[in-house]
This record gives C-alpha cells, structure tokens and sequence, in this order.
C-alpha cells in the first residue's frame, strides 16, 4: 500500500509539474507576443541586418554569436528554409555574444558591413570556426588569416572595428535579448513568436504554421 500511494504521490507531483510548465510557456508566449505588438523595436532594430525580402510576411529574428557553433550549423539550414519561400520570409540577425570575447567578432562583422562585406565574413567565419573558437583553447587572432576569403580591406578593417557604435549596437541587442528571455544562442522568434522547443524541425514548422497563416489569408 506504501508503494501504491507513494507511486501515486509522485505522479501526482509530475503532472503538477507539468501544468505549472505549460502555463509558464503559454504565459512567456502571451508576454513575447505583446511586445511584439506593441514594441517591435525588441525584435527589429535599425542597425540589425537582414536577408531576403522586405515585403515578407513572415520575419524570422534570430539572436546570434559568430562563436557558437550550433549558430555555425543552423546558418546554411536557415537560409535553405528562406531560399525555399521565396519573397515570403525574411531573415533578421541580433547580436548574442555570450561566449567569452565574441564581441570581437561581431565588431568585425559590423566593420565588415562598411566594406559591403557582411554576408561573405559570417560565412567565412562560420567555416573557420572550429580555428579560433575552441572552447578551450580560444585564439581569436586566427581568424585574420580567414578574413581575406571574404574579400575585405583587413587595415580599413582594424581601424572601423574600434568605432565606439559597435559597442553600443552590441549593448542595445543583449538589452533586448535579456527583455526577450534569450539565454543562448541560437534564439529564435517568428513573428514575435519564440520557438519554445529548439530543434530544426521545430523550426521549420513554427515557420511553416506562420506562412499558412499569413498568406492564406483572404
């Protein structure tokens, strides 16, 4: 009998656990989606750089670190989705660097965009990653010997790079992404809405619900 109420005890426990959860995602959904509505400067911000097409309805806003490998292995797979819809979504990239020193890099990558060499570097450094962003080893300074595969002036590069800007677009995206409960990257939200469960599949079908529910509209 013992055994009996003590097994149920702990399901009874479980399932309150479960509720408790779900009301906190449907709490965080409804809390996200209001800022979307009423603040859309938490998602989109003049400084942030997009891909695809301004006329989308549907806008995926990703919260990234060029040092975080997993932001390395969603990059192709994000733009296969863009790539597969054409004209219907577009892509919005946020500063995330919680990785020791990632700062760096995306300075780089700002100072990059002056050169119009924005799209070439992430993807330069997205390949040559494992180089310089060993967790245990980091050595940011390789990835001067990568740089010039994406065609960039690396002098002109130096000197844009310590523009006090850069700091404070760095300061302003990890405001928002702390106002938006990212914890880590990559963080992903599609029309105002978080992808709760991460996952690629999951992704994909956050994504895809928004397309049918924008562009089925009459």
């Amino acid at each position: 009998m013992k055994y009996v109420m003590f097994g149920v005890s702990c399901l009874v426990l479980v399932l309150a656990f479960l509720i408790i959860s779900s009301k906190y995602k449907k709490e965080q959904v409804d809390t996200i989606g209001s800022y979307a509505q009423e603040n859309n400067e938490l998602f989109i911000r003049p400084h942030s750089m997009q891909y695809g097409s301004d006329s989308a309805k549907v806008t995926l806003v990703e919260f990234m670190d060029p040092a975080c490998e997993t932001c390395a292995a969603f990059s192709p797979l994000v733009k296969d989705i863009i790539n597969n819809y054409p004209g219907k979504i577009k892509l919005v990239y946020r500063y995330a660097p919680f990785h020791d020193g990632a700062e760096y890099f995306v300075k780089i990558l700002e100072a990059a965009k002056k050169q119009g060499k924005y799209w070439e570097t992430l993807d330069v450094m997205y390949k040559s990653q494992p180089q310089w962003a060993s967790h245990h080893n980091p050595q940011p300074d390789k990835i001067w010997q990568f740089l010039p595969q994406a065609g960039l002036d690396l002098e002109q590069i130096r000197k844009d790079m310590n523009d006090p800007a850069y700091v404070k677009i760095i300061e302003q995206d990890l405001a928002d992404a702390q106002t938006l409960n990212v914890r880590k990257t990559p963080g992903f939200f599609v029309n105002g809405k978080p992808l709760q469960t991460f996952g690629y599949q999951q992704l994909k079908q956050l994504i895809q619900s928004e397309l049918i529910a924008q562009y089925s509209k009459k």
